[in-house]
């Protein structure tokens, strides 16, 4: 079955809100729940492969090891106002179902959420024959 990663976007930096994109303790709690609910449901319906939460993109660090050393550079590699702040690794028999799971991903954690395709077999394939 396809996989699909479910990139979940947030601020760079919590700032001087504690709660991040969150208004307020108790918004967050119920989003944690929300998302605890969504993870639940992925799981009995057979789509949860991985998920997990990131720390804030200024704990990041850099590493470019394309030349003779690698370069080490503390910090995201790209400056954006928003990051992943968190993914699902879903399993669904097509798009417009990775994307519904999104939808509710999104809703649940109140976050844009961006939907993209593994490779595939199949995908590598078209690649080398083009």
């Amino acid at each position: 079955m396809p996989r699909y990663l479910l990139s979940v976007f947030g601020p760079a930096e919590r700032g001087d809100n504690k709660y991040g994109t969150y208004s307020s303790k108790e918004e967050m709690e119920q989003a944690f729940a929300d998302t605890g609910a969504f993870n639940e449901m992925l799981q009995r319906e057979g789509h949860f492969v991985f998920a997990d939460g990131l720390q804030e993109a200024t704990t990041a660090t850099t590493v470019d090891g394309r030349g003779d050393r690698p370069v080490i550079i503390d910090g995201p590699y790209l400056e954006t106002k928003e990051h992943i702040g968190g993914f699902w690794v879903v399993e669904a028999e097509d798009l417009d179902r990775a994307l519904d799971l999104a939808a509710k991903g999104s809703k649940a954690c109140r976050q844009v959420v961006e939907v993209r395709p593994f490779h595939t077999e199949e995908s590598f394939r078209a690649i080398l024959e083009s």
